[in-house]
Parts: C-alpha cells; structure tokens; sequence
C-alpha cells in the first residue's frame, strides 16, 4: 500500500510538472503574441491600356509594424472573380504575383517609420486576367461590366514587433475601394423625349478663364447604363490625367453614354443614321449651357469604333459647331458617305486614328477613301495617322521574342489615349493632343 502511495505522489508530482512547464510555455507565447484589432482590405483598380485592373490591396494589420518588417512572401493573395450578370456567375479564381509589399499609411503611401497598413501590388497585364476589375459579356449582353472581386490575404510568414509577434492574419473583410482617375468623374443622366443617356463627366479645377470641352464617345462594349464603364472598359480616364489637362491648361471632359450602341440607326444597325443622335446633341448643348465657362470655340469631339461611327455623324451634320475631331478606328463605312457629306466636313479640322491591321472596321473600306475624298475636296487641316499594328508603347509588355506586345488591330484608340499620336505639321513634330487644343472656330 506505501509502495501504492509512493507511486500516485510521483505521478500526482509529475503531472503537476508537465502542466507548470505547459501553463508556463503557453503564459510565454501568449505574452509574445501580438493582440490585433479586426483587419479588413481595399483595392485599388487603375485603368491600362487593355481596360480595368486592381493593381494593389491595402490590407489593415490592426497594429502597427515597422517599416521594414514585410516582403513579397510575407502574405498570400487569393482571389476569386464573378459576374453576376451570368446565369453561372462564376469566373475563375486563384493565386496573384505579389510584385511589391511594404508598410504603409492609411492612403496607402509608404510608412517613414511604422505604419498599420500593408500595401501588396500585384501583377497585371493584357493576359493576366486574374487581375481584371470588369468581364466582356460576349455571349450575352455584349458589354462590359464591372465583376466581383473576392479577396482572401493570407499572412505566411511572422511579423516581429516590439510589441511581440504578429502571426496567422487571415484578411477577407472588404472595406471599400479606390478607383484612379475614375473616381474624380461625377456621373449624371438626361432625358429627351423617350431616350435616356448616361454620362461620366470631369470638371477641370475652377479660374478666371475658358476651358474648352473633350467629349469622348466609347465603343461598342461600354454601352449600358453605368457610365464609369464608358471611360473605363478602356483608358478614356486619361483625358483627366495631369499630362493630358496640360495641353489644355484644364479642359472639361464629357463621356456620355447610350443604353445600346450608337450605330442603332433607324433602318438598321449602322446605316449612317443613329436614334440617339438627337439627344445627344441635346445633351451637348444642354452640358454647355449648365457649364458657363466653357470656351464654346473649344469644343472637340472623338470617339472610338461604335463612338467614332457617331463622332462622324455629328460633324456630318453640326460641321460649324466643332472646333475640331478626333474619330478613331470610325465605323462609317465610306459608301454611307455623301458627296455632300464630304462638302460640309471638309472645312472642320479632323485627325482620323485608325490601324492597318484592323480586322473590324478595315481601313480601306472606312478611313483610307473618306480621307482621301475630304483631301480631294480641299480639306486644309485633315491628318491620317495610320499605324502598322498596335503595340504596347510602355515597354511593359513584350512577346517571347522580346518584341512589344502587340493588341487587337482594332485598338489603335490605344495610341489616343496615351497621346502617342504623332505627325511633323508645317516642319514640326505634333501630338494628336497638341494640335487638338490649338483648334479653335475662330482660327
């Protein structure tokens, strides 16, 4: 019975020990590990050449690290992309390249010395499609849209602090999102008689002064009745960009917006005729009168495809109301072209932008024979610029053989927005946005 005894106090001692030394280790890592406040995310989606993308997530830690205490493998970032629009909204998910991480502010700029927030900038390109911040309805509507990012942030390695260890974030509140250039439009719409028409417009910083007014009509696929998509299913945003409102000294920009296409024409899908053609003349004219300072001698108008068909329509038939056009890759074919037609345009400066391997609206149908005939009639300020292909010109993107990427022939609106638009006029080298703000009806 003693030797019993003997044996149950050892025992008893022994697992009093074990779970000192456990209530002790735990005391010890409990002490070490860092209590964090609930975290959550933010995207930022940028507009590229190819259309929207979320560039980075600003992820909230909770507490703040040092400024040095995160690299690219310290966090995972999953994502999963849907369309609710489709009957199986699902799109694709998976694992995005972390290019750059580092400790941030709130706004996302760089901590100087700790900072709560951790930035992750992620790839993107004209073929990564994980990063796409809108999906093209192809099947369906036909246009694009913006879809549902789901984001999950996983932290894979510890962060040391001061304060102890911060491990084992699992990121996937969503708390809101910043869209460059995009957010600084206000959007609107107007009624005329039975048509209603969206439009995103941006407002150059007030003066003393006129500023004249770009409007800018999309493509085919930003029809609908979210007009942030008309300046942001490609790079229209830039006409707001600092380099851009600088040949301008500040300039308006209207991007309005048809709930179809504006090749809709009254007989037929673009038959030279277009329904919306009215009110969106009325909406022009009511913008302007809303907008004093608006220098109407100053007022341009382009557009691209299905916007450059209705760019033409409009300085077909308000020849004395534009100060000038830019129509890019136009789909008016040249046969819907008048002799008339080329009469009343001829005297209205025009710079057409199109691509030779444009397989949509090939240019010997379209631009080639309209351009010649205006030249033929007289026309003294028409350009063509006429590109070989199009190619990414940020030397970002390149094919295997190191040669820039190349895009659809059909983008050449590409070169628009990026001002690559070059000509030698009267033994000078002019960018299409250079010329473009020196128009005038006075001139």
């Amino acid at each position: 019975m003693f030797e019993g005894m003997k044996k149950h106090a050892k025992t008893v001692m022994l697992s009093t020990l074990v779970a000192g030394t456990t209530l002790s280790f735990m005391s010890e890592t409990n002490a070490n590990e860092m209590k964090t406040q609930p975290t959550s995310y933010r995207t930022v989606t940028e507009i590229e050449d190819w259309g929207a993308a979320i560039t980075k997530v600003i992820v909230d830690l909770g507490k703040p690290v040092l400024k040095d205490a995160v690299s690219t493998d310290t966090f995972k970032v999953h994502v999963a992309r849907s369309d609710s629009r489709l009957s199986n909204p699902f799109l694709e998910e998976g694992t995005r390249k972390i290019t750059n991480a580092y400790v941030a502010n709130k706004d996302g700029s760089k901590a100087l010395k700790t900072g709560k927030y951790v930035v992750l900038e992620m790839q993107i390109g004209p073929n990564i499609s994980l990063g796409s911040a809108i999906n093209y309805d192809w099947a369906g509507s036909g246009y694009n849209d913006w879809n549902d990012n789901t984001y999950t942030i996983t932290q894979q390695k510890d962060i040391e602090t001061p304060a102890g260890t911060l491990s084992g974030l699992v990121v996937d509140t969503f708390n809101g999102g910043v869209r460059e250039l995009v957010d600084d439009f206000s959007t609107e719409k107007a009624t005329y008689e039975d048509i209603t028409l969206t439009y995103a417009d941006y407002t150059p910083v007030k003066d003393k002064g006129k500023n004249p007014l770009i409007i800018w009509l999309h493509g085919a696929g930003e029809g609908g009745t979210d007009p942030t998509i008309a300046i942001s299913g490609n790079k229209a945003t830039n006409f707001a960009s600092k380099e851009i409102q600088s040949y301008f000294d500040g300039a308006y920009v209207l991007a309005p917006q048809t709930p179809t296409f504006w090749m809709d024409g009254f007989t037929g899908f673009g038959d030279g005729t277009s329904k919306y053609e009215d009110a969106l003349m009325s909406l022009i004219k009511d913008y302007v009168a809303q907008n004093k300072d608006i220098d109407q001698d100053r007022i341009y108008i382009g557009g691209d495809s299905n916007g450059g068909y209705m760019t033409m329509l409009m300085i077909r038939d308000y020849p004395d109301y534009f100060a000038a056009a830019f129509p890019t890759c136009e789909a008016l074919i040249d046969t819907l072209i008048t002799d008339e037609d080329i009469e009343n345009m001829k005297n209205l400066p025009i710079w057409f932008v199109h691509a030779k391997t444009d397989n949509v609206v090939p240019a010997d149908q379209y631009v080639i024979p309209t351009y010649n005939r205006l030249v033929e009639a007289g026309a003294r300020n028409v350009h063509l610029s006429l590109f070989d292909n199009v190619v990414d010109t940020s030397g970002l993107y390149k094919n295997d053989d190191g040669t820039p990427y190349e895009y659809n022939g059909h983008w050449s609106w590409i070169y628009v927005y990026n001002n690559d638009v070059m000509k030698t006029i009267d033994g000078k080298a002019v960018s299409l946005m250079e010329w473009l703000a020196n128009q005038t009806l006075n001139k």
